[in-house]
């Protein structure tokens, strides 16, 4: 087995435990837990459509985060808007076109203030938006999607057409943008007063991620199978183990010998060397 320690055996050697490492502990792992997430929206999704609306204090405590588990659920909520705290969500594309969402701060009558999407508007021919229409005055009960906040957005915020603008449906930069702080997370409506065009639910994902960590985990085994089908070749002919090839009878040439010795072959005696170089008699 000496000849594993050959550089580019010692290479190859690194090349495939590395290869089977990452496979086995970060590749597929990875894919599992993406497979979870998405059995959980898509777990989420079904649950939301198929549950009966609650008030959303029945849901989430004041001033706390949605939980993981009651993300998507259909929720109550009854307050008065507050206008001068909408920022619009900018860069979003609903049914595959750009469009921007209307973020409204809205109190409720038990004093908690939370963030509505009140949907969204497309941009017009000439790069800008079309109008957006006021949010309602005075009380209103709405239904709606229970959302938590997306992650904090990588650019800062922008004014544009006089209208504030953020890259992240995110409650706290919202409020900080805004002027008026909210509880985390929002309320997506799907129906209810001040309404524009409601952001439709997401389709369930068919979830490929279980099947794509199979193939990671079935690519580390081949590359250790291969690794080892090529070791015990080069070892079998180190020591000799591997059959000689021989030619198949419409390749051999008519001026082989009759035992099936290439003519060419290399000779071994010192007169078959003395006839080679001077000819025979």
């Amino acid at each position: 087995m000496r000849f594993l320690l050959r550089p580019g055996w010692i290479a190859l050697t690194l090349v495939v435990a590395a290869f089977a490492f990452a496979c086995a502990y970060l590749l597929a792992p990875w894919q599992f837990h993406r497979s979870d997430e998405r059995d959980g929206v898509n777990a989420a999704l079904t649950r939301a459509v198929a549950t009966a609306p609650v008030p959303r204090t029945d849901l989430v405590a004041p001033g706390a985060e949605p939980a993981d588990d009651v993300a998507w659920r259909r929720v109550t909520v009854t307050g008065t808007y507050r206008p001068e705290g909408e920022v619009l969500v900018r860069l979003r594309s609903i049914e595959g076109k750009p469009a921007v969402e209307v973020m409204t701060p809205l109190t409720t009558t038990t004093g908690e203030t939370v963030l509505v999407d009140r949907g969204y508007v497309r941009s017009e021919e000439q790069g800008g938006l079309a109008a957006i229409p006021p949010a309602p005055a005075g009380a209103v009960s709405l239904t709606g999607y229970l959302r938590r906040d997306e992650p904090l957005p990588d650019r800062p915020a922008v004014v544009a057409d006089g209208l504030r603008q953020v890259y992240s449906a995110n409650a706290g930069t919202i409020a900080a943008v805004g002027g008026v702080p909210t509880s985390p997370g929002y309320v997506q409506l799907s129906d209810g007063p001040g309404v524009l065009t409601a952001v439709p639910l997401p389709q369930p994902d068919p979830n490929p991620s279980y099947s794509y960590a199979w193939q990671w985990l079935i690519f580390g085994l081949m590359a250790i199978g291969a690794w080892i089908y090529f070791a015990r070749l080069e070892y079998r002919r180190a020591h000799g183990l591997e059959p000689h090839a021989r030619r198949d009878a419409d390749d051999q040439d008519p001026r082989d010998a009759a035992d099936g010795t290439p003519w060419d072959a290399r000779a071994t005696g010192t007169e078959e060397k003395l006839a080679d170089r001077y000819g025979r008699r």
